[in-house]
C-alpha cells in the first residue's frame, strides 16, 4: 500500500492530537515514528526534576551531555558536547574540551558556560534527581567553584570525594547531567526557579530532537533538529501515544495506526508472532526484582537458612512459563548484560538441598514468614510461585499485598519480615547498586543513609570495605572484577534472594529499521523506514 504523503507540521501536529482521541490512521508518514505506550508517567521534561521513565527516554534524544553512550557499543562511553577529557592525577579534576561549532536547537552556541549553568542548575535547583550531581560533593554553596568554565570551549570540574574516573563519567551520562541552552533557559526564568516551570513542557538541548508538544495522558510530539551535530534524523517527527491497554497497543500496531507497540505482555505478543507485517525485539532492562529478608527476624539471620530459601525458588519455570518473555533470571543485584554484570546465576532450583540446609540449622520442619508485595502484577504472580516452590520443603509463606503507598512507606521503615522489592539504578554504573544493596555503614535506626541493605537491617564490614574500595579504584579493569567479586559475595552471604530481571519487549511493524534500544534510552536518531 503507498504511503500517504506528508502534509506539513501544523498538519502533523493537528493530525496526532486526533489520533490520541481516537481518529483511526490506515498508516503512519513515511518520516514519522508513532509509538503507542503507556506514558502517563511523565511529570516533567526538565534534566532537573525528571525521575521517570517516559521524560528520561525522551531526554535521550532532546539533549546532549558531555558524555554519552555509544550506539554502535552498548559497553563504551563516548564524547557528546566534550569530544575529549583529561583526569589529573588525583582523578579530582577532570577537564573536557568541547566540540567547537555546535549549536542548540535554538541557534545558540554550546559553550563551557552553558555546562556550568546547568550543573549549578540541577544541584541548586534541589529537586529529586540533584543528589545525582551531589554526590560529587557538590553543594548550593561550593558548585560555582567546582563547576567552571576556563574558556568557551573548555569545561573543568573538580569533585570532592575519592572516585573512580570511570564512575565520574557514568554519572555524567546520566540524563540529569544533560547541558541546557542557559541563554533560553534564563531569559524565562520565573521569580527565581531555575526556568523549571519554562521547561517542564519544552526542551532547550543540542539533541536529535525537539519536544513541541505534550498533553499529558495523550501524547507528546518530538520535531528532529536540523541543527544536530551529526544531521537531521531521518525521522522528521517522533509520537508517543499514550494508549494504556495492552490490547489496544496490539490492535492499533496489526492496523497500522501506529508503528511500535512498547508494553505489550508475553500473552500479546505471542499472538503477534508468525505475522508478517510485525516483528518482534526484546532488550535487557535494569529493573530487577528481588526478596529482601529483613536480619531482624530470626530464621533469616542464619546464613543457611537465607541459602537454602535461594534453592526453594523454581527461577527456570517462572520465566519459562508465567514469565515468559518478560522476565530472565537474575540472582545478583546488579542486572545482566551492562557495565560490570557478572552474568552468574548460581542458584537452582533443589529442593533436598534446601531440606538438608534447613534441617542443619534446626528448621528440619521449616517455619513461616511473611512476604509484603504490591498489589500488582507481576508481583503477585511471582510470590504466588514463590510460595509454592517453597512449601516443598515445608516453608510456610503468607503474603501481605498492600498498595505502592503502603509497601515503600514500610519498606523504608523496616516495618516488615520479608518483601518483594523492585530496583533500577539511576546511572549506568555497577556503583549505583552496590551503594545500596552492599553498602551500610550504620545500621541503627536514625543513619544518615538507609540504603536498601539497611532497610533489610544488613551490616557487613568486609563487603563495606569493598565497596569502599571499588568506588576509588582508578584501574578500569581491576575496578570491574572488584564489582563481579562483590556481587558474587553478596548473592551467597546477603540477605537477598535474587529473582529476575524484566526484559523490554517490543512490537513494531516490519518496515521499522535501526530502533535502537541501549542502557536506559532509546536512540530515535537512527529509526528509518
Amino acid at each position: 500500500m503507498k504511503r500517504r504523503q506528508f502534509l506539513g507540521s501544523a498538519a502533523a501536529v493537528a493530525l496526532f492530537i486526533s489520533m490520541a482521541g481516537g481518529t483511526a490512521y490506515a498508516e503512519t508518514p513515511a518520516d514519522t515514528l508513532v509509538i503507542a505506550k503507556v506514558i502517563d508517567d511523565a511529570i516533567s521534561f526538565d534534566p532537573a526534576e525528571s525521575y521517570e521513565d517516559t521524560t528520561s527516554e525522551v531526554l535521550h534524544n532532546t539533549y546532549e551531555g558531555l558524555v554519552e553512550y555509544d550506539a554502535a557499543d552498548f559497553s563504551k562511553l563516548s564524547g557528546g558536547i566534550a569530544e575529549s577529557w583529561a583526569f589529573s592525577p588525583d582523578n579530582k579534576t577532570v577537564t573536557f574540551k568541547l566540540r567547537s561549532g555546535m549549536t542548540f536547537a535554538s541557534g545558540n552556541p554550546v559553550t563551557a558556560n552553558d555546562v556550568v549553568y546547568s550543573f549549578a542548575r540541577v544541584v541548586k535547583a534541589d529537586k529529586t534527581p540533584a543528589f545525582i550531581l551531589k554526590q560529587f560533593g557538590w553543594t548550593s554553596e561550593n558548585v560555582a567553584t567546582m563547576a567552571k568554565a576556563l574558556d568557551d570551549q573548555t569545561f573543568e570540574m573538580t569533585i570532592a570525594v575519592d572516585f573512580a574516573p570511570s564512575l565520574v563519567l557514568n554519572i555524567l551520562s546520566s540524563v540529569n547531567a544533560s547541558v541546557v541552552d542557559s541563554k533560553t533557559v534564563m531569559e524565562n526564568e520565573k521569580d527565581g526557579d531555575f526556568g523549571l516551570a519554562y521547561l517542564k513542557d519544552k526542551s532547550a538541548g543540542s539533541g536529535p530532537f525537539v519536544l513541541k508538544t505534550w498533553k499529558p495522558n495523550q501524547t507528546v510530539l518530538l520535531q528532529s533538529n536540523p541543527a544536530y551535530r551529526q544531521g537531521e534524523p531521518a525521522m522528521k517527527r517522533v509520537v508517543l501515544r499514550h494508549v494504556p491497554e495492552a490490547a489496544s497497543q496490539r490492535l492499533l500496531l496489526e492496523k497500522g495506526d501506529v508503528d511500535i507497540a512498547a508494553n505489550l505482555p508475553t500473552d500479546q505478543v505471542k499472538a503477534l508472532e508468525g505475522n508478517p507485517d510485525i516483528a518482534i525485539s526484546r532488550h535487557n532492562t535494569t529493573r530487577n526484582l528481588y526478596i529482601g529478608l529483613s536480619q531482624t527476624v530470626k530464621p533469616f539471620t542464619d546464613p543457611k537458612v537465607r541459602e537454602a530459601l535461594k534453592y526453594l525458588v523454581d527461577y527456570k519455570g517462572m520465566t519459562d512459563s508465567l514469565l515468559k518473555g518478560e522476565f530472565t533470571v537474575l540472582q545478583s543485584f546488579w542486572p545482566s548484560g551492562f557495565y560490570g554484570s557478572v552474568d552468574e546465576n548460581p542458584y537452582g532450583y533443589d529442593v533436598e538441598k534446601a531440606k538438608a540446609l534447613l534441617a542443619e540449622a534446626g528448621y528440619a520442619d521449616g517455619f513461616s514468614f511473611k512476604l509484603s508485595v504490591r498489589n500488582v502484577s507481576p508481583a503477585i504472580d511471582i510470590a504466588q510461585a514463590v510460595q509454592q516452590s517453597m512449601s516443598t520443603a515445608g516453608v510456610k509463606m503468607e503474603i501481605v499485598q498492600t498498595d505502592q503507598k503502603q509497601f515503600i512507606t514500610a519498606y523504608r521503615d523496616r516495618q516488615f519480615e520479608a518483601a518483594l522489592g523492585t530496583w533500577e539504578p539511576d546511572f549506568l554504573d555497577p556503583h549505583a547498586n552496590a551503594a545500596t544493596f552492599a553498602h551500610n555503614l550504620d545500621n541503627g535506626p536514625n543513619a544518615a543513609t538507609k540504603t536498601v541493605a539497611w532497610r533489610n537491617s544488613w551490616k557487613d564490614d568486609a563487603i563495606n570495605a569493598l565497596t569502599d574500595a571499588a568506588v576509588k579504584e582508578p584501574d578500569e579493569t581491576k575496578r570491574i572484577e572488584m564489582y563481579k567479586d562483590l556481587q558474587r559475595k553478596v548473592m551467597a552471604n546477603g540477605p537477598y534472594v535474587g529473582l529476575v530481571q524484566r526484559t523490554s519487549q517490543v512490537a513494531m511493524r516490519s518496515n521499522v529499521k535501526d530502533y535502537v534500544v541501549g542502557p536506559a534510552m532509546i536512540f530515535y536518531r537512527l529509526v528509518r523506514k
